[in-house]
């Protein structure tokens, strides 16, 4: 049974329109592994004329004869299928050529990297063909696409890569955000759908093995946890897919997965020392941790830089799966969330509580009427923590506290943020508004002008 389509509609009015223009199309599709990238393209190309090639990290020869295999039956042409001892090039050409139909031939690269890793002369091949002949006839759509974020950027999209500048339309695919992402089990309850955005993040394949008609605590236990779930092994999978010397980016990532750490922390208590920007970079580049500052109005020193795992299900692996392996493989899913996930499991979604909120605060402002929101993080120092900073283009700057846990007095989580206030930078002298988020609604929430007071439902409301 075919999975319903969720969401992607702008990216899928973009290949409409790219396909549908009169000069020919290069488009550029990039974003981390799972995604959606490749179910995102089988939905634009099923029902056009169109040759789908996954690359592999198989050697030239091999890939060119297993193109031109798709290629034969996508075109109902077996004679492209006995072609032998053929370059790319005239490969691409001879595709084309036997091409009748009407509309574009859109020819789709996917995991491009693998390809151009094995087949070093592939850009400078596709770009001749674009600019020689693709784009001027208009009969040949072409989509590159790949996981790896920072390849596509360089080698794709960058100055140096013969491929600059010639790209007609590109899309770098996101993981859906809260709201997009409860599409997905829409008969949990709001909180239930938070805790499921918590461990899955806005990507589609998680959110997929989320069972709707399980509750998220068991499909923790039985996706992730249980030994033959479809995430047992998630991390490891993606990790060796895409990296050497994957133990030591294994030790990185352990220890991101309990906290926000400086590269200085990280060389220290992992085994990589000084190489460490090398792995934090790839890491970065794949999508999978995120480097941040403490946001103030002042200039952040370099020394105040951190790294986080920003991707929800490693964030979830590292913390959980990984350092539980042996107990889950000998006691099973049920009792390694009960033992040990589930006494955690209110603190570590506080954390991502806190990051739903600063997701959350443009939605907040445009119910308002506030326009104009700049940036939006978290501030950090010896002496404090600040859970949500924004800046406004009104030199208006917001601080929040965000609660997950229960809550028994409003009137002492006001005061929390208040003591936390005087310790936060304000070189300009900007007005400070109060924001405070909880799970629940407060019933007793005082009522202050500079004060705004929101519960999870506020961020989930239309």
């Amino acid at each position: 049974m075919r999975q319903p389509f969720i969401g992607r509609r702008r990216e899928l009015d973009t290949l409409g329109h790219a396909y549908d223009a009169d000069a020919g199309a290069f488009v550029v599709v990039y974003g981390r592994r799972r995604v959606g990238k490749t179910f995102l393209l089988r939905e634009f190309v099923c029902s056009r004329p169109a040759i789908y090639f996954h690359g592999t990290h198989a050697p030239r020869d091999l890939q060119l004869r297993e193109f031109l295999q798709e290629a034969a039956t996508a075109l109902s042409e077996p004679l492209l299928a006995r072609l032998s001892n053929l370059s790319w090039k005239e490969a691409f050409t001879a595709c084309v050529e036997q091409y009748r139909g009407d509309g574009k031939l859109v020819i789709v690269l996917d995991e491009f990297q693998w390809m151009a890793d094995s087949s070093r002369e592939l850009a400078g091949v596709l770009q001749e063909l674009w600019d020689r002949e693709w784009q001027h006839d208009g009969r040949v759509m072409l989509v590159l696409c790949g996981s790896y974020v920072g390849f596509m950027e360089r080698e794709v999209l960058g100055r140096k890569s013969p491929l600059f500048g010639r790209r007609t339309a590109q899309i770098m695919l996101r993981p859906f955000g809260f709201r997009e992402a409860a599409a997905f089990h829409p008969s949990y309850s709001n909180a239930d759908k938070a805790k499921t955005y918590f461990i899955c993040g806005g990507v589609p394949h998680y959110l997929e093995q989320f069972d709707r008609n399980a509750s998220p605590e068991q499909n923790i236990a039985q996706r992730i946890l249980h030994e033959h779930g479809p995430l047992f092994r998630e991390a490891d999978f993606l990790l060796r897919e895409e990296l050497r010397e994957v133990e030591s980016y294994l030790a990185i990532l352990m220890r991101l997965a309990e906290g926000a750490a400086a590269p200085g922390e990280l060389a220290k208590t992992t085994t990589v020392g000084h190489s460490v920007h090398y792995y934090l970079k790839q890491l970065v580049e794949l999508g999978y941790v995120e480097r941040i500052y403490p946001l103030s109005r002042a200039r952040p020193k370099r020394t105040d830089v951190r790294y986080v795992l920003s991707d929800p299900m490693l964030r979830f692996w590292f913390r959980f799966v990984h350092p539980n392996q042996s107990f889950l493989q000998r006691y099973g899913g049920r009792r390694g969330l009960r033992e040990r996930v589930k006494p955690q499991l209110p603190a570590y979604f506080g954390g991502c509580f806190e990051r739903l909120c600063r997701e959350a605060l443009p939605y907040l402002h445009d119910r308002e009427g506030i326009g104009g929101v700049g940036e939006v993080g978290s501030y950090w120092s010896k002496q404090v923590q600040i859970d949500l900073v924004a800046h406004r283009a009104d030199e208006w700057t917001e601080l929040g506290e965000c609660k997950w846990g229960t809550v028994r007095s409003a009137k002492k989580l006001l005061a929390e943020l208040e003591a936390k206030v005087p310790h936060y930078p304000n070189p300009t002298g900007s007005t400070l508004v109060r924001r405070l988020f909880t799970r629940k609604r407060l019933a007793a929430a005082p009522s202050q002008h500079a004060v705004r007071w929101h519960h999870l439902d506020d961020l989930y409301a239309p």
